[in-house]
């Protein structure tokens, strides 16, 4: 039996080429497979996809575009880079953003299972604007930073309706390339559409911080705190129970540390998740200081340095608690994770593994290096 491992890479690539191609052969595998088995193929068309960028994020087309001729520009890779209505997907994270005399930080808890994250830290300037932070759906991203100083990260909402929009990580790349300010992008994440429910934290180097629940659709409300975990108000959070996010959130709102230590909470009880083998332990800290350009990956055992201005390429292995038994991780992304939730939700869940070996036991899936990343 072995640890399960996470290998994070430190790439920079000014525009979309060689390496970004390199990690779509990696991952596009197992992409694929969730995409199809959730329905993908029978989403918007290609040109409904083209329609909606056009729309709501034309400054991102170009971008696609490359993208999609750097895959071959084959149909199903242009629907599924675009994130328009994709399938659902669902995970953990907690975050916390907070302005004071020390500085200003933006800090988030990523929760998942490991084999269900890129593992990618992304340097580029894919519009011109320098943009730091870490990927997700290849292209998307989870959290970030970028020259101007503003900074971002996202939680899922808990909520499970689905609705006409964009995958999130789309639009948080889209709020990093075009906005200077935590206002610039209050505005954008108002009228750009998300297909479920986030909740976002976001802090400019003006010291602004501001908590954000995006809903299902289109729209966007303003929280009192820039905090966030994996429930919105006002609307039922069926995986409480599973993800304790009522928990979380109420730890968060108790803390007074000045912003400099406010990274120190998210390696204690309750944030820090070390339930691995049930698919939800967290798998890296990153901090972020939006006035110095400066993110942090942060471990128990050790922590990854990077800034906009010297950005060092490089890798991490990091390693997590040994799983319960021996199974296919490479199936994960064909899991029925809103089942899983609600199993955990209602008392009935089990071992993440358990679900994964039962997949093993019913169906030949196929194989792929990474599963489908979830937030």
């Amino acid at each position: 039996m072995t640890d399960m491992s996470l290998t994070f890479d430190a790439l920079r690539e000014a525009r979309p080429g060689h390496k970004w191609l390199q990690r779509w052969q990696r991952s596009w595998p197992a992409y694929e497979a969730w995409f199809t088995a959730r329905g993908g193929d029978g989403g918007p068309t290609r040109a409904d996809c083209r329609e909606a960028l056009e729309r709501h994020m034309p400054e991102l087309v170009p971008v696609w575009e490359r993208l999609v001729a750097l895959t071959g520009n084959g149909d199903r890779a242009a629907r599924f880079l675009s994130t328009w209505c994709p399938p659902p997907y669902l995970g953990g994270c907690s975050l916390a953003a907070r302005a004071d005399q020390s500085g200003i930080r933006l800090v988030r808890n990523y929760d998942l299972s490991p084999d269900l994250n890129e593992g990618l830290l992304l340097h580029s300037s894919w519009t011109g604007r320098p943009v730091m932070g870490m990927v997700e759906f290849l292209w998307g991203l989870s959290d970030g930073v970028n020259d101007a100083g503003l900074c971002i990260a996202l939680a899922y909402g808990g909520r499970t309706e689905t609705a006409e929009g964009f995958g999130i990580t789309t639009i948080l790349r889209y709020v990093l390339e075009v906005c200077e300010t935590v206002d610039d992008a209050l505005e954008v994440l108002r009228r750009v559409p998300s297909h479920m429910a986030y909740n976002l934290v976001l802090a400019d180097r003006n010291g602004h911080t501001m908590g954000v629940e995006m809903l299902p659709g289109g729209g966007a409300r303003v929280l009192p705190q820039a905090i966030a975990t994996n429930h919105q108000r006002n609307a039922p959070a069926p995986r409480a129970a599973f993800t304790r996010t009522f928990e979380r959130h109420d730890h968060l709102s108790r803390v007074r540390s000045p912003a400099r230590d406010l990274h120190r909470h998210f390696a204690e009880t309750p944030l820090r998740q070390d339930r691995y083998a049930e698919g939800f332990g967290t798998l890296f800290t990153a901090e972020y200081d939006p006035a110095g350009g400066v993110m942090r990956l942060i471990w128990p055992d050790q922590e990854w340095r990077q800034t906009l201005g010297d950005f060092r390429e490089g890798q991490r292995v990091i390693r997590f608690g040994a799983p319960s038994a021996e199974f296919d991780w490479t199936l994960a992304g064909r899991i029925d994770w809103i089942a899983f939730g609600m199993d955990h939700a209602n008392g009935k869940g089990r071992p993440f593994e358990a679900y994964l070996t039962e997949m093993m036991a019913s169906r030949n899936c196929g194989s792929g290096h990474q599963g489908s990343n979830l937030h």
